[in-house]
């Protein structure tokens, strides 16, 4: 192992946590590169994202911030220029962090000129990282599209790209197996760290398995939806979470057709959703497909035991799980992802499970203190490094997440309908031991599971003695809000003495 250790992450769009464990999904998925990799590595088994959707779940991926600290909340929400990230850490040190697909960063225009096109996207670079091959799904593939019209197969912009060939929602894509956006994306990385010298940091992002939901053949029908699990649905009767007012705008605002493009009628039944299920794991399987490409590039070209190697998601996705579709939500498949983590140095633990919750914004600390970089005080994340020396080494037992689902330019439906501000417009999901609360930034009432019971098939909010336990539970939230402030110059004091730091 080189003291200088090569850094892959490769981040899977709206990769669903449960695929790789557990019932359900998992046991009909076919992943066999991620679970051989699985095998070789620590696997993570209860990893969350910090926030949701795409833009701010990466913000806090790579900034290692709660999305209450960087508050570039929603997608094409500025993130402050100054905000340390890993990039930029690590290039303190002699990296020069490469990228390839996309971060997702809105620009901060008190720096930048009004004309300046990067205000025109959500879609920017972030800090720190050299842009190596563009993959922006909605705003810029022109390089992969590019290569499709020189090999005679032009296709239209966004989103039209993606519809598929044909009058059925599984027809395949316009676009073979061997010319998706996920072949091309891995055919480029590969082609360019070709000869790469020793010390490389990469950044790999793979568009696929988010919607739209259309694949190439033979992924498109790889799976049979009659072989689809039933989704998971609420308890009727008393607790009935469907009956939160939260819900309905949730469901309104994304049905099965947003799922695709070109069938604006699409239902919401049980044969739809099994169908588009279907779709998504056959666009998760491609994934995993190419991502064994990579690891055997990086065994054939001797660098298997050169890199520290980082196996994420950005958030998860409902697949009509209690009738919702996306990200928009509360729930555990909208934010649990896979965290898989291969250092070669510390092949002990190597096919260990974690079990302790643990969080996106772990990630960024972990990488950093495992270079030896120094971990900016603004960083809210917690090094895993003690996990991955002993699985049983610490413990832990609480995660936050959040999600903001106003607007302040275009009210959204909750917020017509809710008749609340965009400023209140938001919540945050905790979750301590067998319990998870949802509380809400407006006056709406608090959600309260308990996991061990009914899952989050039936609220207890309104249970004989819950009162006592959401007031412990609020507390608990309270609590670690409280000590995971925004903390730039927290640990800093400027006096006589000059600037002095400290981690008191």
């Amino acid at each position: 192992m080189s003291e200088t250790p090569n850094v892959l992450i490769i981040v899977i769009d709206q990769f669903r946590g449960d695929l790789l464990g557990g019932g359900g999904l998992a046991r009909i998925a076919h992943l066999p590169r991620l679970r051989e990799f699985a095998s070789e590595a620590v696997m993570f088994a209860n990893h969350y994202s910090v926030v949701s959707p795409c833009g701010p779940s990466r913000v806090s991926l790579l900034t290692g911030q709660y999305a209450m600290n960087h508050r570039a909340v929603r997608n094409g929400t500025p993130l402050r220029h100054d905000t340390p990230n890993m990039a930029t850490a690590a290039r303190t040190i002699g990296y020069s962090p490469q990228l390839f697909g996309y971060t997702d960063t809105t620009q901060d225009p008190r720096v930048l000129d009004a004309h300046d096109p990067r205000l025109r996207s959500a879609e920017e670079l972030m800090a720190g990282f050299d842009e190596v091959l563009r993959m922006r799904s909605e705003t810029d593939d022109r390089a992969w599209r590019d290569h499709l019209a020189a090999k005679g197969n032009p296709l239209p912009e966004y989103p039209a790209t993606y519809r598929p060939d044909g009058d059925r929602v599984s027809d395949p894509a316009r676009y073979a197996a061997e010319d998706s956006d996920t072949a091309f994306l891995t055919d480029r990385f590969i082609a360019s760290m070709n000869g790469a010298a020793q010390g490389w940091f990469a950044l790999l992002t793979y568009i696929r398995p988010h919607p739209p939901f259309v694949a190439p053949a033979p992924f498109n029908r790889m799976y049979d939806p009659a072989d689809m699990p039933a989704p998971a649905a609420a308890l009727r009767g008393e607790g009935d979470p469907d009956r939160h007012p939260f819900v309905a705008p949730a469901r309104e605002r994304q049905p099965p057709a947003s799922m695709v493009v070109g069938f604006p009628d699409l239902d919401a039944s049980a044969e739809t959703t099994a169908e588009l299920r279907a779709i998504y794991l056959g666009l998760a399987s491609e994934v995993d497909m190419h991502f064994g490409r990579v690891v055997d590039w990086l065994k054939a070209s001797g660098q298997w035991n050169d890199t520290v190697l980082v196996v994420t998601s950005d958030h998860g996705e409902m697949l009509g799980d209690y009738g919702l579709w996306g990200k928009g939500t509360f729930h555990e498949a909208a934010f649990r992802v896979p965290l898989i983590v291969r250092d070669p140095s510390r092949p002990d633990t190597h096919g260990e499970i974690v079990n302790d919750m643990t969080e996106s914004i772990d990630v960024a600390v972990t990488l950093l203190d495992r270079l030896g970089a120094g971990v900016p005080h603004a960083m809210n994340g917690t090094s895993l490094l003690p996990f991955l020396d002993d699985v049983r080494g610490a413990t832990r037992t609480c995660s936050m997440s959040e999600y903001d689902f106003g607007d302040p330019v275009t009210p959204t439906l909750w917020m017509r309908r809710l008749g609340v501000r965009s400023r209140e417009s938001n919540l945050a999901v905790f979750r301590s031991g067998r319990y998870r609360l949802v509380q809400f930034g407006c006056d709406l009432p608090p959600i309260l599971f308990d996991m061990d019971r009914d899952g989050e098939g039936r609220n207890i909010a309104g249970d004989p003695g819950a009162p006592e336990l959401l007031q412990r539970v609020m507390g608990e939230l309270l609590r670690h809000r409280m000590s995971n402030a925004e903390g730039t110059f927290a640990m800093t004091k400027v006096g006589d003495a000059g600037v002095r730091t400290g981690n008191c």
